[in-house]
């Protein structure tokens, strides 16, 4: 059976990630011990709320040290959602705060037209998928995921996208370098899309 860890840093989001991965098939545990975490053969990291928030938890749980040895030089496979997106990336405006820096990117705030868009950006939107991956297996740009955020990720490296959207703005949704996958949509949100994602994800 994979050992399936969906870590917890006191970030939200967790049960729902947990209750839709279990309903695939697969046992996924939300855990913070280390031990447990070290031990894991796939790595999900959701999170809801405040960047720099999420990286103080990281830091003095010993995850953030953790994750770095068996993502960087294990090559663990690793999934961020939202948050857990940006928290790949090199800096976040939000809360001035530096990140993992697996993901050569910035996280910024959108500046937008208030009248035309509202931010957060919340609700359903299409992909355009920019490179080929096992994660987006058997999927295709007409499926449409749920967003809630008002962060997005600017990478500096175009073949780490693995793919964008568009609100207002071209954004990057969907990253991917090595091992090291990041989605901003909720897939635990968005039906049979977002379940077909997760799956290809455990099936790596």
């Amino acid at each position: 059976m994979l050992k399936i860890i969906i870590l917890d840093y006191a970030m939200g989001n967790l049960r729902s990630v947990q209750k839709k991965v279990n309903s695939l098939g697969y046992e996924a545990i939300i855990s913070s011990d280390l031990n447990i975490i070290k031990n894991a053969d796939k790595l999900i990291l959701p999170g809801v709320g405040h960047f720099r928030k999420g990286m103080e938890n990281l830091i003095k749980t010993g995850i953030y040290d953790l994750l770095n040895e068996i993502v960087l030089n294990k090559k663990k496979p690793i999934l961020g959602i939202c948050l857990g997106m940006q928290l790949m990336t090199n800096h976040s405006e939000e809360g001035n705060c530096e990140g993992f820096g697996w993901i050569n990117g910035e996280t910024v705030k959108f500046k937008l037209d208030p009248i035309q868009f509202k931010v957060p950006h919340m609700g359903w939107n299409s992909i355009q998928i920019k490179k080929k991956s096992s994660i987006f297996e058997g999927l295709s740009e007409n499926e449409m995921f749920y967003f809630v955020h008002s962060y997005y990720v600017k990478c500096k490296e175009k073949n780490d996208v693995l793919s964008n959207t568009e609100y207002g703005i071209e954004f990057t949704s969907a990253v991917w370098k090595e091992n090291i996958y990041g989605v901003q949509f909720h897939p635990e949100k968005s039906h049979d899309w977002g379940s077909k994602l997760l799956r290809n994800f455990c099936e790596l």
